[in-house]
């Protein structure tokens, strides 16, 4: 039988006379089916085999289980609080990773004191707010995916299952998914099939046809390809833990993905209830990761697929340092936990930069110093971490480059390419045909002309100037002038080099400017 879950009250689980009502998540999606689970042992027992999964639902379901012990160990309205905190610390257990079991068993366990009637109220009470929590979450995360991302029908890459059937509605980084397609912004959906039980290709992907939204199944190891060929434009995924400095554990190989993500310039965003971050750790290393029977690997569903005394590693989560994770989105807030680590990457950048600049005194003309930044693109590898400064400084918020002739085209070409976005070229006078914008510039060794074509640059975009180097800031004020003369909007402006002790940032003291070295003029 397939149905929904909005059949049956919107939940994926719930109380019900003296009971806890699941979906049976083993069966997805060749079945619906729910489960009736009387009694704590059963309701471990749900937990471990992952019929109940996903981290806000354990939480909530330890949470409800505690109610249910509660029922169960109480004489006329007195619980039995001994035998109900031995249930709450076996619950708790049941899987060690998720820190949200832990809280949802905790929330509750504060009730017992007040009776059987006040924990299950207090269980009932975060079922409904988890649904509100949700849905502020990923209000949150699509006004953010819809700020970093082009202005067109998304493809997105989600791993595991962070849906309705994860949490007690909505979801977290599906609920997001969801949430776009509602609003026309989804092309389709790749879907990490989640190696080994497949939570991807049996869980996110019935969610994703019971809304009617298109979508693949990703083989797990095809993900970095799929980012490799442009068919990625954001990474959506949930989280079981977030330590203190923004270390987050999740379903097994979504390491791999951050990784992969970082590589190709593509957002990386994880969606998660404030519940999820456990900031008694400091980082991903305390961690306690859950090993999982070799048999969900050397086998599927009874069929044996390795030899028969084959071993296996099969870790339930891996941790994404938090410095490869663009965004942690929370019903409250929005946490770059990555920010202070590219900071520092900024600081190693700047004396890269630095250490391979060539000044030559006198050139063109006397008095003026100029800095060759030929070695710069002869070393592997400067450029894209450029972009990923870049990216970082303006929140991808820019939707074309202008990049300055000459030396500005190669940095232009790099971030527009990097970026996915159009590139103009702002020449000097009498390079370009037809119609063009004109302004006119002083140099630190004479005048100049800088020019666009006519309809190169659109009514509204939103633009970033790039130049090699910034002197007296009158090139890039120029580049500035043609945009704003074509309807444009600045965002910021960009450089490799600036030299000090020249008027350049002054003049330009209106617009975000990054520069990513400094040396003296």
């Amino acid at each position: 039988m397939s149905t929904s879950i909005d059949q049956n009250h919107g939940f994926s689980l719930y109380w019900q006379e003296n009971a806890i009502m699941a979906v049976d998540q083993r069966a997805l999606p060749h079945a619906f089916e729910l489960l009736r689970l009387e009694s704590v042992d059963e309701l471990i027992a749900a937990i471990r085999t992952l019929a109940v999964r996903g981290a806000p639902a354990v939480g909530l379901a330890g949470a409800l289980g505690v109610a249910l012990s509660a029922q169960t160990h109480q004489t006329e309205g007195t619980v039995d609080e001994g035998a109900v905190r031995a249930d709450a610390a076996r619950l708790a257990a049941a899987r060690p990773t998720a820190v949200n079991l832990a809280w949802g068993v905790g929330r509750a366990l504060e009730q017992v004191p007040n009776g059987p009637h006040a924990v299950l109220d207090e269980a009932m009470r975060m079922v409904t707010e988890d649904a509100a929590i949700n849905s502020a979450a990923v209000a949150r995360t699509t006004e953010l995916v819809e700020s970093l991302v082009p202005d067109r029908p998304l493809r997105l890459l989600t791993h595991c299952n962070t849906g309705r059937l994860a949490t007690a509605a909505v979801g977290t980084a599906l609920g997001t998914i969801l949430e776009l397609s509602r609003r026309g912004r989804v092309k389709e959906v790749l879907v990490d099939e989640t190696r080994p039980l497949l939570q991807g290709s049996r869980l996110t992907a019935w969610e994703l046809g019971q809304a009617e939204v298109p979508y693949r199944i990703c083989v797990d190891s095809a993900a970095a390809a799929a980012m490799s060929r442009g068919l990625v434009d954001c990474v959506l995924v949930g989280a079981d833990r977030i330590t203190a400095n923004g270390d987050t554990a999740n379903k097994i190989g979504t390491y791999g993905l951050a990784v992969a993500a970082a590589r190709h310039g593509i957002p990386f965003i994880v969606v998660a209830p404030e519940s999820s971050w456990d900031m008694a750790l400091p980082d991903g290393n305390a961690i306690d990761v859950e090993e999982r029977d070799a048999a969900e690997v050397t086998g599927f569903a009874g069929a044996g697929a390795a030899p028969s005394d084959a071993g296996a590693f099969n870790p339930a989560f891996d941790v994404t340092p938090g410095e490869l994770i663009t965004a942690i989105v929370t019903e409250n807030r929005v946490v770059r936990p990555g920010r202070d680590s590219r900071l520092r990457h900024g600081e190693v950048l700047r004396t890269r930069i630095g250490a391979l600049l060539e000044a030559f005194p006198d050139h063109p003309r006397a008095g003026v110093v100029y800095q060759d930044l030929s070695a710069l693109y002869t070393e592997p590898g400067l450029l894209n971490d450029v972009y990923e400064q870049v990216r970082e400084h303006f929140s991808g918020e820019f939707d074309r480059i202008v990049a300055v002739e000459s030396r500005g085209f190669i940095l232009g070409a790099v971030l527009a390419v990097r970026a996915g976005v159009p590139l103009t070229l702002a020449r000097k006078a009498g390079k370009l045909p037809g119609h063009v914008h004109s302004v006119g510039y002083s140099l630190e060794y004479g005048d100049d002309r800088l020019e666009i074509r006519h309809g190169a640059v659109a009514p509204g975009d939103r633009v970033l100037c790039v130049d090699d180097v910034l002197a007296t800031g009158g090139t890039l004020l120029a580049a500035v002038d043609l945009v704003e003369a074509a309807q444009a909007e600045v965002v910021g402006l960009v450089t490799l080099v600036a030299l000090s002790g020249l008027p350049g940032p002054e003049r330009l003291e209106r617009y975000e400017l990054l520069s990513l070295c400094e040396v003296a003029a």
